[in-house]
C-alpha cells in the first residue's frame, strides 16, 4: 500500500507484528516500542493508538486469548514515542480472562487498561444490534481535509458523516477509514480507530481550548466486525457538560448502518 507523505515510520501493524523481537520480559509479559512515531497529538500520543498497542501486547503475550468482549482504559500521564508495555492476567476462567495492560512512558505510567476477553457460548436468546438513525453512505459524503494541527488524523481518509440537516449540538458524527490497514486483525483495528474523533462537547464549547481524554470504556458488540472498503461511521455525543468535564457517548457502525462497538468516554475540558 502506498505510503500518504504525512505518514511517517512505519505502518502500526508492522510494529505489533513485530513485537515480539522487543521483549523486556522472560515470560513474554513485557514489551519495549521505541520511535512509534505518526501517532502524537501534541505530547501525547493518539488514545487510540496506545490503547491498540496495549491491546497488541496482550495477544502477543497470550495469543491464546478468546475474542476480545470490552476494554476500561485509563489515560493518566502523556504518551510518548517510546513505551515499554507490561501484561498481567488478573483471572482466567473458563471462558473469560481479565488481563491488564501497563504502558510506561517518560519513566512514569501514562496508561492503564483492563481487557475482556471472553469465548463464545450457546446464545440463550438474542438481540440484534442496533443499526444508525439518519444513515447516509459513505459514497454518497463528501471528503473532509484532516484538521491541522493533529498530525495522527493524517493516517486516515475522513468523511462527512452527518445526514443533511442532521447537525445536532453536542455531536460529531464522520466516516473514518485507516489508510494502511496492513497487519490489522479486525477486531484491533476498531481499537485502532474508535477514539478518532473530538468528543461531541466541541460543538458547544464557546471558547477554543485544548481538550483530554481522561478514560475510555467500550464494548464490542460481536466478534467478527465487518466492512467495506475499510470504512466505519463514528460518532461522538456528549451526554453532559459543565464545570470543564464532558460525559461522551461513542458510537461505530459498519458500512451497512450495523453497530459493532458502543463506548463512554471522561473529557476534560480547558480554556
Amino acid at each position: 500500500m502506498e505510503r500518504h507523505p504525512e505518514m511517517p515510520g512505519k505502518a502500526i501493524g508492522q510494529i505489533a507484528a513485530e513485537m515480539e523481537s522487543s521483549l523486556h520480559a522472560a515470560d513474554g509479559s513485557g514489551f519495549s516500542l521505541r520511535g512509534v512515531d505518526g501517532w502524537l497529538q501534541g505530547r501525547t500520543m493518539y488514545g487510540g493508538a496506545s490503547s491498540f498497542l496495549a491491546y497488541a501486547a496482550a495477544r502477543k503475550a497470550r495469543p491464546d486469548l478468546p475474542p476480545l468482549r470490552g476494554g476500561q482504559i485509563g489515560f493518566i500521564a502523556p504518551v510518548g514515542p517510546d513505551v515499554d508495555i507490561t501484561v498481567s492476567v488478573l483471572r482466567e476462567g473458563k471462558s473469560v480472562a481479565n488481563v491488564q495492560t501497563d504502558l510506561h512512558s517518560g519513566g512514569t505510567l501514562a496508561h492503564r487498561a483492563a481487557w475482556v476477553f471472553g469465548r463464545a457460548r450457546p446464545s440463550n436468546g438474542t438481540i440484534a444490534a442496533p443499526r444508525a438513525e439518519n444513515f447516509v453512505a459513505y459514497d454518497e459524503m463528501e471528503t473532509l481535509d484532516s484538521p491541522e494541527g493533529l498530525h495522527f488524523v493524517h493516517n486516515f481518509d475522513l468523511r462527512r458523516g452527518e445526514a443533511k440537516g442532521d447537525v445536532r449540538p453536542g455531536v460529531v458524527r464522520r466516516w473514518v477509514r485507516l489508510r494502511d490497514r496492513d497487519g490489522l486483525d479486525p477486531i484491533g483495528e476498531l481499537v485502532l480507530i474508535g477514539d478518532t474523533l473530538p468528543p461531541g462537547s466541541i460543538r458547544a464549547m464557546e471558547r477554543q481550548g485544548p481538550i483530554s481524554s481522561i478514560n475510555w470504556s467500550f464494548t464490542l458488540l460481536g466478534d467478527s466486525p465487518a466492512t467495506r472498503d475499510g470504512w466505519w461511521l463514528l460518532e461522538t455525543a456528549s451526554n453532559h457538560m459543565a464545570e470543564g468535564f464532558s460525559s461522551e457517548t461513542l458510537r461505530m457502525w459498519n458500512t451497512d448502518g450495523v453497530q459493532v462497538m458502543q463506548g463512554i468516554q471522561s473529557v476534560a475540558i480547558f480554556g
